[in-house]
């Protein structure tokens, strides 16, 4: 029997859902092992979560540092493979640059740093270390996105005319009205979360999604953003025009205080010859539009699906899939770039989508400041 690829993981502890969604993903095809790692900057909670769930404690580690340095010392065989990074967003540079420059593979939760600069420098580390570096736009893992994808690819839309990508959440409204609670709350921090919250957290979802189904690079952005309070220094709601070649126009819409909604994001591609829509809500339902014909909805497990689709569909036709199998998927992609079996490109975003995404964030964030102006992305 295989051995399992050794797993690391680097914040995630408590209550996290990053923490579960990484951890039941990460053993849904029997392809890691996790190891260690430190899941709380505390060591009492850090100690306590391992035990909670199961894990020695000899290879839970005080912080970063000491774990680097502890595996290091280790037999190749015995040390950790890949590590995961689920801590706050100011974090992901230091930690997966000093991983890479260690040897290790990296599974980056997004966005991928917090600047374009730190960003290009971690790309540079990743292509010099030649480790595997995937980051988890975790939409992307779902069986009737990746079934989007080949269609686009395969021409069954025709000519792309027109993309609408909505993400909106409503989080952040009870939150946003209360001086100290939004003080309190992380993700407006600039400190730790860095210069955006809504399009850094959510909006950066949507732009990936369009790059992903479409094959198509976003060239510019002008965007309108929203911060409410003149306190808050952090977007919480925006909406962005996206321009890429061969004159393709679209619109992302983000928010964080779009009261009630709880995770709805809505993909809608329109072509020449077809349309496609998809709702992360139901995202076991994918609806083809063609020009004079009667709707069709595509579900997942069927035979007419692309075989990008059904490797990722684990369960018979009728059975919901949802987040939890979408990020599984990812972590699959990643176990064969590891192993160095063959996979499809689209089985995992990797190093270079998060670098697009955080060159998507400044310039969005760029073109509000400098009164709503088109600006290019590399």
């Amino acid at each position: 029997m295989a051995s399992k690829i050794r797993l690391g993981i680097l914040g995630g502890g408590g209550n996290s859902l990053i923490g579960v969604l990484h951890r039941v993903a990460s053993n849904m095809f029997d392809q890691f092992e996790i190891v260690g790692g430190v899941f709380n900057p505390v060591w009492e909670e850090n100690l306590a979560f391992a035990k909670e769930i199961g894990l020695p404690t000899d290879r839970i580690h005080t912080d970063f540092e000491t774990l680097v340095k502890e595996e290091v010392r280790l037999p190749e065989n015995e040390r950790m493979q890949v590590i995961s990074v689920l801590t706050p967003n100011f974090l992901h540079y230091p930690m997966a640059k000093k991983l890479l420059e260690n040897g290790f593979h990296v599974i980056c939760e997004k966005p991928l740093t917090t600047t374009y600069k730190e960003a290009l420098d971690l790309k540079r580390t990743q292509e010099l270390s030649n480790s595997v570096f995937a980051v988890t736009y975790t939409y992307t893992g779902y069986p009737m996105v990746r079934q989007m994808r080949k269609m686009v690819e395969e021409g069954v839309l025709g000519k792309i005319h027109k993309i609408d990508v909505q993400y909106y959440q409503g989080w952040i409204n009870p939150v946003i009205h209360d001086p100290e609670q939004r003080a309190a709350t992380w993700r407006l921090q600039p400190e730790k979360s860095g210069i955006s919250c809504c399009i850094g957290d959510i909006g950066t979802h949507a732009f990936g999604m369009i790059e992903f189904l479409t094959g198509l690079k976003v060239s510019k952005v002008l965007s309108d953003l929203n911060y409410l309070y003149e306190d808050n220094k952090m977007d919480i709601d925006g909406t962005v025009l996206i321009r890429c070649a061969d004159g393709v126009k679209g619109v992302i819409r983000a928010s964080q205080i779009a009261t009630g909604e709880e995770n709805s994001i809505i993909v809608k591609i329109y072509g020449q010859k077809a349309g496609l829509k998809w709702e992360q809500e139901n995202p076991n339902y994918v609806y083809l539009m063609e020009e004079g014909q009667a709707m069709k909805v595509m579900k997942p497990g069927h035979a007419y699906n692309s075989h990008l689709s059904l490797d990722g569909t684990k369960l018979p036709p009728g059975h919901p899939e949802g987040i939890f199998d979408a990020m599984g998927n990812i972590y699959k992609g990643v176990a064969r770039a590891i192993k160095g079996e063959s996979y499809d490109s689209g089985e995992f975003p990797t190093i270079m989508d998060g670098l697009r995404g955080m060159n998507f964030i400044e310039q969005t964030v760029a073109s509000n400041a400098e009164g709503n102006v088109w600006k290019d992305l590399d």
